[in-house]
């Protein structure tokens, strides 16, 4: 006799239960992928955001100077030597500032026109040439295009940053007639009409004791402020140029919103500099010096070198020390260390350790390595100790991870055919653990090298303006870097720091990336 199984169907609160619990679980489903896209959508935000801002900084204006090396100049007698000739910034700033006084003789006017003329280059920005010349004495005499970068209130401006702006086209300029004022009266019919609409258009912009916003008019390399604006005249006050050059043309007028008195740079400078560009001496090119130059406290000279530099001996020092020492130590708990509660008090404060915040670190690396101990202060020495502190716990706690996730088998095995602890455990417990071992301590590592507030404690935040050249030279790291350029004034220094943070962030990603090669190139599955 054989039994039958009987299928009787499922009850209708068993299946009200059963679809409440699929549509859970499809929630559930849902409510992670959410996560996942919104997590992805504030990645993408913020790389936008930042990337955006780092574009400026990824190229800017440099202007080119036709100047001859007048021995005078720069190698007076008595100072021709090499080493005289690269200190001899002024000499060569001198010829940069002659050759643009040459160039806009309206400049010589009044002091104040042949200082806002000077500041289109700083004195720093023709050290590389006086560095070229030393090192090649026979071009003393010659002339040569010296290239340095334009200031940076003005390289804003060309990128269309820094001041508030609308481009309009101007009908055709029939005539020009001089006023003994010194003035042009423009005339032609219906020549400043979008002008004035353009007026109109942006008062709503400006507040009501702001007055009439400023107008320049430019005509190739010349241009002029207006002013008594109608739609067929306009009297002009002629910046820069010939003003004849706007008869018979159709110049592009620039209706400036924020007053001359608000912005950093001047109608004359704004003149200028468009001068320049209509004569082809102004070239955008990559910004290099970023990567190739030290800080510095004008923003079109400052480059991130020495911090790139201090943050690599830094690591290496934090990797001498924590990797080594975290690694046998947690070999040493995992594998050799007694059951006991000495080893449970041990292992409760590394795990403790690791939720400590970073600027205690910085605390007590001050108090014991630079208080007590003696060493120097804003050194990578100094700054690699303090970093292997911190990353000790993180270093123990995945070695441990990776040890225990080696099967007993392993260990069975080899104790079985006669091998002693010691050597089970360096000949194939840890071979077995090692890509887990390196992928925490290159995390750690990771964590590290963005870390700020214990550095800023030991003192690298001070200016460095020469490239470390050994651990215990002064130095700062980036992340120490960019917390020093965001807190500065101008504006230039903003992209400066979105693109520093892009190099970091470059770092970062080599460091993860070479986790996953690791991980995948020798992970073992059992």
């Amino acid at each position: 006799m054989t039994d039958t199984v009987r299928t009787s169907a499922p009850s209708a609160a068993a299946a009200r239960h059963l679809k409440r619990r699929r549509a859970r679980d499809g929630r559930f489903r849902y409510y992670g992928l959410t996560a996942i896209f919104v997590a992805l959508g504030a990645l993408a935000v913020l790389v936008l955001t930042i990337g955006t801002q780092a574009f400026s900084a990824a190229t800017y204006n440099v202007v080119r100077y036709e100047v001859t090396l007048d021995p005078a100049v720069i190698a007076p007698e008595g100072a021709n030597r090499p080493a005289d000739i690269s200190r001899n910034v002024e000499g060569f700033y001198g010829l940069v500032r002659d050759n643009l006084l040459k160039t806009f003789p309206e400049a010589e006017a009044d002091r104040v026109s042949r200082r806002e003329l000077s500041d289109f280059v700083t004195r720093l920005a023709v050290l590389p040439t006086a560095r070229l010349v030393a090192n090649n004495p026979e071009l003393v005499g010659s002339t040569i295009t010296l290239t340095a970068p334009l200031n940076d209130d003005l390289d804003l401006y060309l990128k269309g940053q820094g001041v508030r702006e609308r481009k309009i086209r101007a009908g055709a300029v029939s005539s020009v007639q001089g006023d003994q004022d010194g003035t042009f009266l423009l005339s032609g019919t219906g020549a400043f009409e979008a002008v004035v609409a353009g007026l109109a258009a942006g008062s709503v912009d400006r507040a009501e004791d702001a007055g009439q916003p400023d107008v320049l008019l430019t005509a190739g390399v010349s241009t002029g402020r207006l002013s008594d604006i109608g739609a067929g005249s306009a009297r002009m006050e002629l910046l820069t140029g010939r003003a004849q050059d706007f008869a018979q043309a159709r110049p592009a007028a620039r209706i400036i919103v924020s007053a001359e008195s608000e912005r950093t740079i001047s109608d004359r400078q704004i003149a200028w500099v468009l001068a320049l560009r209509e004569m082809g001496r102004v070239d955008r090119v990559p910004r290099w010096t970023l990567l190739t130059n030290s800080d510095s406290t004008y923003p079109e000279l400052a480059g991130g070198l020495a911090a790139i530099v201090g943050s690599l001996l830094t690591m290496l020092i934090t990797a001498l020390v924590a990797m080594p020492i975290g690694i046998l130590a947690a070999v040493y708990l995992e594998e050799f260390a007694p059951r006991n509660r000495l080893t449970e008090f041990i292992e409760v404060n590394i795990n403790n350790l690791a939720a400590v915040p970073s600027i205690v670190f910085g605390l007590l690396g001050a108090a014991l390595y630079i208080n007590f101990l003696g060493m120097p202060r804003s050194a990578p020495l100094v700054g690699g100790l303090v970093l292997a502190l911190m990353t000790f716990p993180v270093v123990i706690i995945a070695s441990r991870a990776a040890l225990k996730a080696v099967p007993p088998s392993v260990r069975s095995g080899a104790l079985a055919v006669g091998a002693s602890q010691m050597q089970t455990v360096f000949h194939h417990v840890v071979p077995l653990a090692a890509p887990g071992i390196l992928t925490g301590a290159i995390l750690g590592m990771a964590r590290a090298l963005g870390e700020t507030a214990p550095l800023l404690l030991i003192g690298m935040v001070a200016f460095v303006g020469d490239v470390p050249r050994s651990p215990a030279d002064e130095s700062t790291v980036m992340p120490v870097l960019i917390f020093s350029w965001s807190n500065n004034a101008e504006r230039a220094w903003e992209p400066l720091t979105s693109a520093m943070i892009i190099i970091l962030l470059a770092f970062l990603l080599v460091m993860n990336g070479l986790v996953v090669f690791l991980r995948r190139k020798y992970e073992r599955r059992w």
